[in-house]
């Protein structure tokens, strides 16, 4: 497996990293100066991990794909805060052509459009290298080992501290470990999928997300990989009674889970959003939560509930309620 001096102090700092923060929006329905504020109160509050990618956010009307990115790149040049902060890219999603159906149309991960994307990022983030690079869905037009050989030049090359893979099928997450037998390719370090309290049905089509299963928790554990969700708080759904879930959520399950989140949050003095992410930071296996905000009063909310101590009986009752996988 291929290991550089840069990759483990990457890898030592996500492993005691217990949340990362979103910008999916940072720059189009987030505007800069609300997006620099949230990654001030970020850095205020010992936020270190800051996640974006090549393609946030091209579906907003007028979007292109590169506006986290600057906006990031504009905020770290400013603040001279480079050395403090961990950054993750993505590559894989960024529609080629823009307009193109999606996500058929999904540049995919052919060697030849990481390395320019990487490039192109690299530069919008205003630096030369970037320290966790996912894949950011499965490509299946592309051999996997062809992709591993291309993540693992930038590592080689010291761009990229260590790489993984977002939204990645659990067989595919194997096959990309065993290929790190060869000393000359990279392992996935990350893994980042979708991930709450509640379960979306196994059965809806939400591709290119995926949401986190047992199997990769297994794998994880098994093979040291710092796991990673996103979508944590279902957009407000999990405090909001007005905010209808999602329609991958909607079952019996999921609409007792949530009641029993609620009364046990309102019994404790927290949020629901709060004790998700309590139940969600100091499980078994540690989930990072990858927490998408649009005000620094949402920030503050969730780091709150990030570092609230949650009792062990009630973690106990939690895991009960909403078993691994639903």
């Amino acid at each position: 497996m291929l290991t550089t001096a840069y990759g483990d102090e990457v890898l030592a700092r996500l492993r005691e990293t217990r949340v990362a923060l979103g910008t999916m929006y940072f720059g189009t329905t987030v505007d800069e100066a609300t997006s620099r504020a949230i990654l001030d109160r970020f850095a205020e509050r010992g936020g270190r991990l800051v996640d974006t990618a090549n393609c946030y956010s091209f579906w907003v009307p007028g979007g292109t794909g590169e506006e986290s990115e600057l906006v990031i790149g504009r905020w770290l040049a400013d603040t001279g805060s480079r050395a403090e902060v961990l950054l993750t890219t993505k590559v894989g999603c960024l529609p080629d052509p823009l307009d193109g159906p999606f996500p058929e149309s999904a540049e995919g991960l052919d060697p030849a459009v990481i390395h320019k994307q990487f490039e192109l990022s690299a530069q919008r983030l205003g630096t030369d290298r970037v320290d966790v690079y996912l894949t950011h869905a499965d490509d299946p037009k592309t051999p996997l080992a062809e992709t591993a050989r291309a993540l693992s030049d930038l590592v080689r090359d010291g761009r990229v501290g260590v790489v993984g893979a977002s939204n990645s099928a659990p067989e595919r997450l194997r096959e990309a470990t065993d290929l790190a037998a060869d000393d000359s390719i990279a392992a996935p370090r990350v893994i980042q999928v979708r991930h709450s309290y509640l379960w979306p049905d196994p059965a809806a089509d939400i591709r290119p997300q995926r949401p986190l299963d047992r199997e990769m928790v297994a794998h994880a554990r098994e093979h040291g990989i710092v796991v990673q969700g996103y979508s944590p708080l279902l957009q407000g759904a999990l405090t909001r009674p007005d905010k209808q879930l999602a329609p991958e959520y909607r079952s019996e399950d999921n609409e007792r889970r949530l009641a029993h989140l609620r009364a046990q949050a309102e019994r404790l003095g927290i949020t629901a959003n709060q004790l998700a992410l309590a139940w969600m930071v100091g499980g078994e296996t540690p989930v990072v939560p990858v927490l998408g905000v649009s005000s620094v009063a949402q920030l503050d909310e969730a780091l709150d509930g990030i570092e609230f101590e949650l009792p062990a009986e009630v973690r106990a009752d939690l895991d009960a309620q909403a078993p691994l996988g639903g």
